[in-house]
């Protein structure tokens, strides 16, 4: 498949045009035109662009890339990723905000698919934009069972601020470090708060609003959307892909 029109069809699903980010969304840097094996990961790093390489694919597809709004000046790490891609003719294209909030195949939307939580709308307003889900149970859960199922389901240990009430009905779920839009939940009123990396400037905040707060590791939340995208680019395009898996325990 040609690379202009693989990058076309992931604007298209993925609306990177339509939506305000300090990333570059999109292609981040061509290859020689052609794409028949596409590799996933959520970050853009020498090890993701090797394996990559190692698998025969011609375009990386990442989370987290390689440009955020401003001029880079290709030295050191940098360069070294930028030559790993050149000299392997490695396409990559990064998404951001655009798999956070996308309403299907994104990190927050994931969850319903991964944990079996009932999603019941939209949380946590980032740069303008709704990225994450409001959750709600119809009868409330023990939150011990419900941290055992988010383990079980992202794989992952997780760390609690267990300040709220043993019992959860109403979560806010926003992955990766968003830690920042605790405060949306403690205004919301939620019984929980989960994202991927805890802080200590909000440790306080959520102990004196009496706010549970469950973290995944920023890593271990944001595996979710881009094997998605790799789902559905096998399903629609029937190119072959692979997730390269690189966990930072973080």
């Amino acid at each position: 498949m040609q690379l202009s029109a693989f990058a076309e069809y992931l604007d298209h699903l993925l609306r990177v045009k339509e939506i305000p980010d300090s990333s570059l969304n999109g292609l981040q840097v061509g290859n020689s035109g052609d794409v028949e094996r596409v590799a996933l990961a959520v970050d853009a790093s020498q090890a993701s662009i090797q394996k990559a390489q190692d698998a025969n694919c011609q375009l990386l597809l990442v989370h987290h890339g390689l440009f955020w709004g401003k001029p880079v000046a290709l030295t050191g790490a940098f360069y070294q990723r930028i030559k790993l891609l050149m000299d392997a003719d490695l396409a990559l294209y990064a998404t951001h905000l655009p798999l956070d909030l996308h309403p299907e195949l994104g990190n927050n939307a994931q969850v319903q698919q991964k944990l079996n939580w009932p999603v019941v709308g939209d949380f946590g307003e980032y740069h303008g934009v709704t990225i994450g889900k409001k959750i709600e149970f119809t009868v409330p859960q023990p939150l011990e069972n419900l941290v055992q199922t988010f383990e079980k389901g992202l794989a992952c240990d997780s760390t609690l601020w267990q300040f709220g009430p043993p019992e959860v009905k109403t979560i806010g779920y926003v992955s990766g470090g968003a830690l920042s839009m605790l405060e949306q939940a403690i205004e919301c009123g939620y019984d929980l708060y989960v994202t991927g990396e805890p802080g200590h400037s909000y440790y306080w905040t959520a102990k004196e609003a009496g706010i549970n707060v469950l973290f995944g590791g920023h890593y271990a939340t944001e595996t979710l959307g881009v094997q998605a995208v790799g789902q559905k680019i096998e399903q629609d395009l029937s190119l072959e892909t692979v997730f390269i898996d690189l966990p930072t325990g973080l």
